[in-house]
């Protein structure tokens, strides 16, 4: 704990009419102020029951009030929560008295900031912080807490571990530069480097699946006018949400909305239905249909089953599709039986987006495809996110430069180089770094009381 540091205090809870609200502060006042608010003497992590007075002496509310000494507690530091009633105007007059008291106003994220700084979190912790907090499905959120826990910081220290191990060896030869490197050091050298570089790799191909998990799987629906795209959306979403016509070239503008499917979250997105005649504004809109599809993570093609005699032969067009595509037949409730046989033939998911038939199909379909996106051999749930992922690129290259070294029997002085380079790059995923400007950035992402 650093004694010098500004006691701070914030809300902690969203901004808002509630049950509770609950009011933070942290720095070496709490104590102090701990005792004059509840006008005894205080016991560490054990709430007390008092009247809030302000400093004027007028009652504020009734609080809990409970003391935490630091280094135990969430900032590693003395800290004080005040739990009252959830009217935002009795928070706010809490907050603006324990300022009036010499508390500062929080600056966003500096309470996790502080937990950082004070060692009760590495910086990937800090980070889940928020991950927890935002997660929208149950996969999300269990892999947040994960992190949370240290899932991310312990697989890391254990890779670092065998880095300084072997790191160790190497310059143990740059010490005595009479000694050669024996064949039988060299070749235990690459092979730790190998699989260091193969975990490596590992770790990082998990970032693709990180962002599904934080912003949702990126599903285009794409299909002809008329086809009942905007219809599949609102019984999707289950309210009313795209404008639906019997007229061609209603949906313009992208509708976005987010839906939990089993335990993936979804960013359903209803575009503008493909149409060959189409001029102006439509054709436009067409066009950025075609390049969202392209970045997309998952298109939903509908097709209106009612369309064509043969709709097997019409879903040949499709067979090439890339693996990324679910091909929905729509208005089930109007198709004939060959119609349907001709779809489910296909390999398509077979709906009605008036009555709400196959719609259970298609969320496991949508579920299936989303759990393909995890990775194999990572039971942990671990998905990191693009600044570790980043930190892994560069892991990489210092390794595979230095796996080449080795083999080409260059000087051993260099080889070093190239894994403290690694090992840099590995600290830095844990927060082993010294840049203020890349702190200052991540924390100022973060909620204020946070």
């Amino acid at each position: 704990m650093n004694p010098d540091r500004d006691t701070i205090a914030a809300l902690a809870t969203p901004v808002g009419t509630s049950a509770v609200a609950v009011v933070r502060a942290s720095g070496p006042a709490c104590r102090d102020l701990a005792a004059q608010l509840a006008r005894q003497s205080v016991v560490p992590r054990r709430a007390v029951y008092c009247d809030y007075l302000g400093c004027g002496g007028a009652l504020v509310d009734d609080v809990l009030l409970t003391y935490f000494q630091g280094p135990h507690s969430y900032t590693g530091e003395d800290s004080l929560e005040i739990s009252c009633h959830g009217n935002p105007f009795i928070a706010q007059r809490i907050v603006e008295d324990l300022l009036a008291r010499g508390c500062r106003s929080a600056q966003a994220g500096e309470f996790t900031q502080r937990a950082f700084l004070n060692g009760r979190l590495d910086l990937s912790q800090a980070e889940a912080v928020m991950d927890v907090i935002r997660a929208r499905s149950e996969r999300a959120l269990n892999s947040a807490q994960r992190q949370l826990r240290g899932a991310l910081g312990a697989r890391m220290e254990a890779m670092i571990e065998r880095l300084v191990s072997l790191l160790a060896r190497v310059e143990a030869y740059i010490d005595f530069p009479e000694e050669d490197l024996p064949p039988e050091d060299r070749g235990w050298l690459e092979g730790e480097i190998e699989r260091l570089g193969s975990e490596t790799r590992q770790l990082r191909a998990t970032s693709r699946y990180g962002d599904i998990l934080r912003d949702g799987l990126k599903t285009v629906i794409v299909g002809r006018t008329n086809a009942g795209k905007s219809s599949l959306l609102n019984r999707l979403v289950g309210s009313e949400r795209a404008i639906v016509s019997a007229e061609p070239g209603t949906t313009r503008d992208f509708i976005e909305e987010c839906i939990v499917v089993g335990p993936h979250c979804l960013r359903l997105i209803d575009t503008a239905g493909f149409n060959t005649e189409a001029t102006g504004v439509e054709r436009l809109g067409i066009e950025r249909t075609r390049k969202l599809a392209e970045r997309a993570d998952l298109v939903l093609r509908v097709i209106d089953i009612t369309r064509w005699e043969d709709v097997a032969g019409d879903l040949a067009e499709y067979a090439d599709e890339p693996a990324t595509m679910i091909v929905v037949c729509n208005k089930a409730d109007l198709a004939t039986p060959l119609q349907r046989q001709g779809a489910v033939a296909a390999g398509a998911c077979v709906v009605s987006a008036a009555t709400g038939e196959g719609l259970d199909d298609l969320s496991g379909a949508i579920a299936r495809f989303a759990d393909g996106f995890k990775p194999r051999d990572n039971e942990d749930e671990i998905a990191i996110n693009a600044r570790h992922a980043e930190a892994l690129a560069r892991a990489q290259e210092g390794l595979a430069a230095a796996g080449d070294k080795l083999r080409s029997g260059v000087a051993v002085e260099l080889v070093a180089s190239d894994l403290r380079e690694v090992l840099a790059a590995y600290g830095d995923i844990g927060g082993r770094i010294d840049n203020e400007r890349v702190l200052d950035s991540l924390f100022a992402s973060f909620c204020i009381g946070k």
